[in-house]
């Protein structure tokens, strides 16, 4: 797939601890981005951070958190990510819990898979 110039970064801001079923939600994203033939995904696990519900999420060296902010980076085209929009929605659903979804463009410079 050949993906330059203008696209889509699509960020997904979910709980470590937020799961469908036994499978962390952040898992469900990135193989359902794979199935819907999105270029690729990437998940970060956030050290600090608080949502709607205002209750602040840190991981410590003295306790370990089992609930830190992870996010879900997805750069594709607009038109695909618009289709995966929906997906997400139904899989936050699916959780019952909350989450963030943000769009922005972006300019790729370089994508290429190995060889």
């Amino acid at each position: 797939m050949e993906l330059k110039g203008e696209s889509v970064l699509l960020r997904i801001f979910t709980g470590e601890a937020d799961h469908i079923g036994h499978v962390p939600v952040y898992e469900c994203i990135v193989k359902a981005a794979r199935k819907n033939n999105i270029s690729g995904a990437t998940v970060l696990r956030g050290i600090m951070g608080f949502g709607a519900s205002s209750v602040i999420h840190e991981a410590r060296l003295i306790e370990i958190s089992a609930d830190l902010p992870i996010i879900v980076e997805i750069v594709d085209t607009e038109n695909n990510i618009q289709k995966f929009i929906p997906v997400i929605q139904q899989l936050f659903e699916q959780s019952k819990k909350g989450g963030l979804i943000t769009m922005e463009k972006v300019n790729v410079l370089f994508y290429h898979p190995d060889k």
